[in-house]
């Protein structure tokens, strides 16, 4: 079984066409137009892959062109496409030695590759071991074409003639008699072949027929034979013809049949004579020699005639000395290219390892370099913080300031009133109090008693007066310093509605005092079922103030770009929404630009002229309210105004 599958080997070895001459016309056509190199390359790999197997000489002299045309574009992976070609024409020829040198050399050029190296490497492997295997080493032949399966695997490369490999270890393990071996790589071949986009290919066929053959379903191996032979004939491939003839003749060998027998070993014979198949020259014609042999007649001189000179063509003891010889040779020389590679691997390892010694010693010396500038460097940012950190405290004492100065002329104007009041009353009590003098110097008969208790009355209701009035100068002057100074962080009970209105008034007069033209209406809608609420009095008053100063500025701009019959109106409102109460500062200025409009709580941001603000009002009153555990925010229209909202939780939640 092993001699008759030698020659079954060789034709799966090679390249099959599996078009008609019009097909070759095309791809010549292809040649002569194409603009790219690689356009070139392909064309003439398909010609020289189309004529292995039909016309050797003319696969070999495409497959020449491609090396030729390769080697003078510089182009390594045409060059290796080409020797692989060369490879399979030679074989076809019977030429085994040259075939298993240029099998190598294809290997070793693979390796030089940048593109499409693992597969070129797995092809290469592939084509070592169909050589091996048609030269009568299986063992050899399974080892390379496990090598490339597993290459093709790395590669990640899909190709459609992925399936080739596991036919070509099918039939390998046919020539070990490993029959179950053989059968399960013809399944992976038929999945893998059944997925191919392109399916004009009779090699499935002539293996399954041959496994099924040796293992002893003839029929189904006939079958595939048969089918084998219609398709060879469809795609006009003379060789597969006659390889695919050799291999039913033998089958109907095996099952006594003589007379299909003897047809299909002549058709062998015949095609192989006319196109120089030697290998199926050659076993055809021991075929029918064996078969003659028993007869005595003249045929078996001639078929033994026929059969020792394609037997010497082939496989003469010269030339598979010749092929031992080669295949030594370039086994070594793969040795000892593996060796070198290793050896340089360990030298560079060494150096490597030096390298990064070297390499440690700079970087150790450059990190303690650097750790010294670091520590120096962090002696500076830690001056440089300290200086932000006084710098920031005096920002924002200055914006606390600049706050108080707005103040200063709203409370001016607010204390001026109780202590006109106090004078006021203070005079007329000091008229009162001389003419209730002048009374009681009267005589006792003409003293008017009910008028001296009508004095009495009104010195003592002034007197309240006074002091009331002097109460409220004392809040004024209190609240001012309350203003002014850091405050202790304590939350306490505290009038939102009382808060809200006196500095909205303070703020009124503050701009009024800068600016006498200035008028604005101001709206107050406080909600009376609020009550008191846990703030700091002291900060939630600098955010309310900040926020009804920039509502009186807001429309204080506006007049400048509208002129008169505009009305200036500044909000403010309280409201007690579940769980929490809600200020509104409303105005109907200029509006803020939505493309500032995410800016406005940033520190130092502001949209006042420079000198007019220190852009931390916002900024500010944006840390005050989140401390308190409430939330600020804005609604804003350009051209119609503002309304800044404050949230606070009241005091069962604070």
């Amino acid at each position: 079984m092993k001699n008759l599958l030698v020659a079954l080997l060789l034709f799966f070895s090679i390249s099959i066409g599996s078009a008609q001459q019009q097909y070759a016309d095309s791809l010549k056509q292809v040649f002569v137009s194409a603009k790219e190199d690689s356009t070139k390359v392909t064309a003439l790999g398909l010609l020289s892959f189309y004529y292995s197997g039909l016309y050797p000489d003319s696969g070999l002299y495409y497959a020449d062109k491609i090396i030729e045309f390769s080697k003078q574009k510089n182009y390594k992976y045409g060059e290796a496409l080409g020797l692989l070609n060369k490879g399979l024409s030679m074989l076809s020829q019977g030429d085994f030695t040259s075939s298993i040198q240029i099998g190598f050399r294809c290997l070793n050029l693979s390796k030089e590759l940048s593109e499409h190296q693992l597969y070129m490497l797995s092809e290469s492997n592939r084509f070592i071991g169909g050589t091996y295997s048609v030269s009568g080493n299986p063992e050899k032949a399974s080892e390379y074409l496990y090598k490339s399966i597993e290459l093709r695997k790395q590669s990640g490369e899909y190709h459609d003639n992925a399936y080739f490999v596991y036919f070509s270890l099918a039939f390998t393990m046919l020539m070990q008699e490993k029959n179950d071996s053989a059968l399960f790589f013809l399944k992976k071949g038929w999945d893998l072949f059944l997925k191919a986009d392109v399916k004009r290919d009779v090699r499935p066929y002539i293996v399954s027929g041959n496994v099924y053959r040796f293992s002893g379903d003839s029929q189904k191996g006939e079958n595939y034979f048969r089918k084998g032979i219609e398709l060879s004939r469809k795609y006009n491939s003379l060789f597969l013809v006659a390889a695919i003839s050799n291999d039913l003749a033998s089958l109907f060998f095996d099952n006594k049949m003589r007379d299909s027998c003897l047809y299909y070993f002549y058709q062998c014979l015949s095609l192989s004579q006319k196109n120089h198949y030697k290998i199926f020259e050659m076993y055809s014609s021991r075929s029918l020699y064996y078969l003659y042999d028993s007869l005595s007649t003249d045929s078996t001189l001639k078929y033994m005639k026929i059969y020792i000179a394609a037997r010497d063509k082939v496989f003469s003891q010269e030339k598979m000395k010749q092929f031992q010889a080669a295949s030594f040779e370039a086994e070594k020389k793969e040795s000892d290219l593996a060796n070198a590679e290793a050896s340089y691997k360990s030298r560079l390892r060494m150096y490597i390892v030096i390298g990064t010694a070297f390499v440690f010693l700079i970087v150790a010396f450059v990190l303690f370099r650097n750790n010294r500038q670091k520590q120096k460097a962090n002696k500076v940012l830690e001056t440089t913080l300290t200086n932000l950190k006084s710098t920031q405290t005096q920002l924002i004492q200055s914006e606390k300031m600049a706050s108080l100065g707005e103040l200063t002329a709203g409370i001016a104007h607010e204390i001026q009133n109780p202590l006109n009041f106090v004078n006021n009353f203070s005079e007329v009590n000091t008229e009162l109090i001389e003419e209730l003098k002048g009374e009681r110097q009267k005589a006792e008969g003409v003293r008017n008693t009910e008028l001296e208790d009508e004095l009495l009355n009104d010195i003592k209701a002034n007197s309240e007066k006074i002091n009331h009035h002097g109460k409220r100068a004392g809040d004024i002057v209190k609240g001012m310093l309350q203003h002014s100074r850091t405050g202790s962080g304590k939350k306490e009970p505290t009038d939102i509605n009382a808060l809200c209105d006196e500095y909205l008034r303070l703020s009124y007069h503050g701009l009024r005092a800068k600016d006498k033209s200035f008028n604005a209406t101001m709206k107050t809608d406080f909600d009376s079922s609020i009550g008191k609420i846990n703030i700091v009095p002291q900060d939630i008053g600098r955010v309310v103030l900040n926020l009804i100063n920039n509502a009186f500025y807001a429309v204080s701009e506006r007049p400048k770009a509208e002129g008169e019959g505009f009305e200036p109106t500044v909000s403010v409102s309280t409201k007690k929404v579940s769980d929490k109460i809600e200020i509104k500062v409303s105005d109907n200025g200029n509006g803020i630009p939505q493309k500032v409009l995410d800016k406005i709580f940033q520190p130092f941001f502001t949209t006042k002229p420079t000198g007019q603000g220190t852009g931390l009002g916002l900024s500010l009153s944006y840390d005050i309210i989140k401390a308190h555990g409430g939330e600020i925010k804005v609604e804003t229209k350009e051209g119609k105004g503002s309304t800044f909202i404050i949230q606070l939780l009241t005091k069962e939640n604070s």
